[in-house]
């Protein structure tokens, strides 16, 4: 399988989409094929589903010697409040994650081989693997790294509702609603990712419209769109009861000011 030079390792990041197989690229399906070793962060049993998909994606696609490595995710605190402490809390969490990684590297990966991770989406845009291999050579550890994009959620968001993230001279903003860092107070078209429940409720009353997915392109893919004054009850409804069912939630939405 092809590799890199004799001393060092190769790591991937490969963006596999938003859920569905079909998400993948061309240049997907090439990087997957000569990767020597797959390591698969662990979240546990509440994202078996997830688990499933990318061992779909690798039967089809990887090749016959390949291996894979489940690394569990170190445990992160979701309870902190107030931008600093939440950007805190997240540096201490990659930090134990590159820890982690960066162990299970050397241990799984001879140098000559190349190794991947298979990121959500697209690496570039909210994902905290191309930070942490970032620290993993930042520690000294004899490594390159290579990084191939993805389908985002909020690009499959948007296919799914046939819409564009954009309008002709008006900005549009990615955040999440987290308070301190959503800017609900401003009129662009923002696509949130995380948080969303705070960021319709900042907007309620607004004259806002909104564009609501969760698990885009998984078949347990869930939408809603409408003014969100009359349609924020429902979202919070059927988001409730698809995180009871499953366990977890995925979600995202583009929201949009009076024109």
């Amino acid at each position: 399988m092809s590799g890199t030079s004799a001393g060092a390792r190769h790591l991937i990041a490969i963006g596999i989409g938003a859920g569905d197989p079909r998400h993948l690229t061309l240049e997907a399906v090439d990087a997957i094929g000569r990767t020597d070793v797959f390591f698969l962060p662990d979240k546990g049993k509440r994202t078996e589903r997830l688990l499933q998909v990318r061992a779909e994606i690798l039967r089809a696609h990887a090749a016959d010697a390949a291996r894979t490595v489940a690394v569990p995710d170190p445990p992160r605190d979701s309870t902190t409040t107030g931008t600093d402490e939440y950007r805190a809390q997240v540096d201490d969490w990659r930090r134990r994650r590159a820890e982690r990684w960066t162990r299970v590297v050397h241990e799984e990966l001879a140098p000559g081989e190349t190794g991947a991770f298979l990121v959500w989406g697209d690496p570039a845009l909210y994902d905290s693997t191309l930070d942490v291999l970032d620290e993993i050579r930042a520690a000294g550890a004899e490594v390159t790294c290579e990084v191939i994009p993805g389908i985002s959620s909020i690009s499959a968001l948007a296919a799914h509702h046939g819409t564009t993230w954009t309008r002709v001279g008006r900005p549009v903003r990615i955040t999440t609603g987290r308070p301190g860092v959503d800017r609900p107070d401003l009129p662009e078209d923002t696509l949130v990712m995380l948080d969303v429940p705070a960021a319709i409720d900042a907007r309620r009353g607004g004259g806002w419209w909104i564009h609501w997915g969760a698990y885009v392109g998984t078949p347990d893919e869930l939408s809603v769109a409408g003014p969100l004054d009359e349609v924020a009850d429902r979202i919070a409804e059927v988001r409730a009861d698809a995180r009871e069912r499953h366990g977890w939630i995925m979600d995202s939405c583009l929201l949009r000011p009076p024109a």
